[in-house]
């Protein structure tokens, strides 16, 4: 049963590092992310097998379903992200209220949850399957979640979104096993879940401090704007007095290129004259 407390990534994997040169806690990490339960693989040889196989799995996957789940669960990716972060954020994904999925995204989804459906399965098959395996703990958990989630969306009079889903801009990933952390994202309130949803899916802990942290994002985000628009404008008027300074310095030296100039057009002349009247009284 999904615990209250927030999700923590798991270390970063780095194209450099190989899964078998990871210890055993990292691995467990890394299997909980892609849908695995590590409890079940007592051998690291079997871990890592199973591992491979579901990366394996997850690179088989209609990437176009697979966006489909993240639109339908409202998940914070970029449209760029790689499949098995696109994994990582649907194995997150909790809630049982199918309304609004496609049944590609549907299949997509219940693969990743363990349960692999035949070609000719109907939507409600897979459903009834899906249900049948979350289990009864499970499924009371979620149903004590969802009520938390509508008392404390109840209380803050969160009204339901309705505004279309957008996904990250490019350069904004998702933190997980298999990806260096990046930026922390920054959409807006609507185009993320509700925080019914997030408490559905989190937990009472993990809803509010992930609904917290986005909203304490995109506050500090605006003040950042705000400050580089301040700092820009000052750079500008900095540039335009700069400017002035140099067209005040370049007017300065031209005139006094042109008084030295005609000083020294005067004093030629003085001398020109000096010569010609010296040479005139000494020849009389």
């Amino acid at each position: 049963m999904p615990s209250d407390k927030p999700e923590t990534p798991a270390t970063s994997l780095t194209p450099t590092r190989q899964l078998a040169e990871l210890p055993r806690d990292e691995l467990c990490a890394i299997a909980e992310e892609f849908g695995l339960e590590p409890a079940r693989y007592r051998e690291t040889a079997s871990l890592l097998a199973a591992i491979h196989a579901r990366r394996q799995l997850i690179a088989s996957l209609d990437r176009e379903a697979m966006l489909d789940v993240i639109r339908w669960g409202r998940r914070p990716v970029p449209a760029n992200a790689t499949q098995e972060q696109l994994a990582v954020e649907i194995v997150r994904l909790k809630s049982m209220r199918f309304e609004g999925l496609s049944e590609r995204g549907l299949r997509v989804l219940a693969r990743l949850r363990g349960f692999n459906p035949s070609a000719d399965a109907s939507v409600n098959n897979i459903i009834r399957e899906l249900r049948k395996n979350e289990g009864v703990l499970a499924r009371l958990g979620r149903q004590r979640r969802a009520w938390m989630g509508k008392v404390v969306a109840r209380m803050l009079g969160e009204p339901e979104s309705t505004q279309e889903y957008q996904f990250l801009p490019e350069g904004h990933a998702p933190t997980s096993a298999t990806t260096t952390p990046a930026a922390p994202p920054t959409t807006p309130a609507s185009s993320s879940a509700s925080i019914r949803d997030e408490i559905e899916d989190s937990g009472l802990l993990g809803g509010i401090t992930s609904r917290l942290k986005r909203s304490a994002d995109v506050y500090v985000n605006q003040k950042l704007d705000e400050i580089e628009a301040r700092i820009d404008r000052k750079l500008d008027e900095i540039d335009r007095r700069l400017a002035e300074w140099r067209d005040k310095e370049v007017a300065n030296r031209l005139r006094i290129l042109k008084i030295t100039l005609w000083v020294s057009i005067v004093v030629a002349a003085v001398s020109l004259i000096y010569m010609y009247v010296r040479v005139i009284l000494l020849r009389g």
